[in-house]
């Protein structure tokens, strides 16, 4: 009797085993098949983010020359696209947003014409950054962090 459970027992778990092992195999022929009918798309930037990447490269190199006191330049004007170049969603573009661009720019340009206290201004201009984004599209922040000055 006892040989007789044991050898059931052994059989029922031979055919459960063998049952997941085809669903496992049914569920990664279908995610294979899946992946072959997907076509890969390359992520593009929209014309804000490109902006964005823009401005957080040359304010990080602007941070350096302010700290190794060498000449600042002039304004960069390709800051003021920042009214006009198309956002990665245009519901975006409202109030908050034209007041905050409107005050980013200021405080960009206050560092090329406040030359007694260019690192206070760079840093104002870096929480301006911080006070739009900490609103709207705070993914950035801990980045933009990195720009201020100790």
């Amino acid at each position: 009797m006892k040989k007789l459970v044991i050898a059931f027992l052994g059989l029922f778990l031979l055919i459960s085993c063998n049952e997941k092992a085809d669903l496992k195999t049914a569920e990664i022929k279908t995610q294979t098949d899946s992946l072959k009918n997907k076509k890969f798309q390359m992520y593009e930037m929209s014309e804000m983010a490109s902006l964005m990447e823009q401005m957080f490269a040359y304010n990080t190199q602007l941070k350096e020359r302010i700290l190794n006191n060498e000449d600042l330049g002039t304004y960069p004007v390709f800051f003021d696209r920042l009214h006009t170049v198309v956002l990665t969603d245009s519901s975006d573009r409202d109030a908050f947003f034209n007041d905050q661009a409107f005050k980013f720019i200021e405080a960009q340009q206050l560092i090329y014409e406040e030359s007694t206290d260019t690192k206070k201004q760079f840093n104002e201009m870096v929480q301006q950054c911080l006070d739009c984004h900490s609103k709207k599209c705070g993914g950035p922040i801990p980045r933009i962090k990195k720009l201020l000055i100790p």
